[in-house]
């Protein structure tokens, strides 16, 4: 199944949660911003046939970048009523965008090497986010995808205002630096494979510890059968898997934001 039917199909899922809403009449801008010199592109998607604030969602591509799919992702969550941010971690607004696997391990390693940079980057896509005038900062929620879900763990650690904090697939690290969980405003959504090999429920158990003991509020699901990346559905577990972490996240959105 092609992530465009793939999309297709939860989205007429999920519009029968949707309450009512009119017609979408969905726009999609880039934005652009800047980290110190740093140029920056995000992308975002919302309904523009909606009138006022609203909640709004941030989202953290994968090792891949602001990729098609990236896009697509983004939009999938605009259409449920929210605005959906995806920002740019890379420098897609300084032309990177990798083209291999070798040149995404190097953008990644780039992040993972130096911690403070991930959060002051993620921050700044923070900050484009909440000056967006369909914008309601006090409502804002965190989505990340595989290499996005490491960079959540790091963001929520500042103590960022997060109503929700979710990672699809995440590439977590087998420790991060002690008493980070203590900081975390909002609730956990963390979203696993089961036979995720780089990613194994071993490394996902230490994050799972470390928000027990700071006694965050969270939900773990984990998904038989399905392996890394299953937002990009290859087999049926990889697609159950994929089916499920959206109306999970839908109704986490729901609950968090009291639509």
């Amino acid at each position: 199944m092609t992530i465009t039917r793939m999309l297709a199909a939860v989205l007429a899922a999920l519009f029968i949660l949707a309450t009512g809403a009119a017609q979408a009449e969905i726009k999609k801008e880039w934005i652009e911003y800047t980290h110190g010199a740093k140029k920056l592109k995000g992308y975002a998607v919302y309904d523009d046939a909606r009138n006022g604030k609203r909640p709004a969602i941030l989202l953290i591509h994968a090792r891949e970048g602001m990729t098609p799919k990236t896009q697509a992702l983004t939009e999938m969550w605009a259409k449920l009523g929210y605005v959906a941010f995806a920002a740019d971690i890379f420098g897609y607004g300084e032309g990177v965008l990798p083209k291999n696997v070798e040149e995404m391990s190097a953008q990644t390693t780039i992040f993972r090497k130096d911690r403070p940079l991930t959060r002051s980057r993620t921050q700044a896509g923070w900050d484009a986010l909440v000056k967006h005038p369909l914008v309601d900062a006090g409502r804002i929620a965190l989505i990340g995808y595989c290499f996005g879900g490491d960079v959540g763990l790091e963001f929520g650690s500042t103590g960022a205002p997060l109503a929700l904090n979710v990672s699809i697939h995440g590439s977590f690290e087998k420790k991060y630096h002690d008493g980070w969980a203590k900081n975390v405003k909002g609730r956990f959504l963390i979203l696993h494979g089961a036979e995720d090999v780089g990613y194994p429920l071993t490394t996902v158990a230490t994050v799972i510890d470390d928000l027990r003991a700071a006694k965050v509020s969270f939900q773990y699901e984990v998904y038989s059968g399905a392996g890394h990346g299953f937002s990009t559905p290859k087999g049926p577990d990889n697609e159950r898997a994929n089916t499920q972490s959206i109306a999970s996240t839908a109704r986490n959105l729901r609950e968090v934001f009291g639509d």
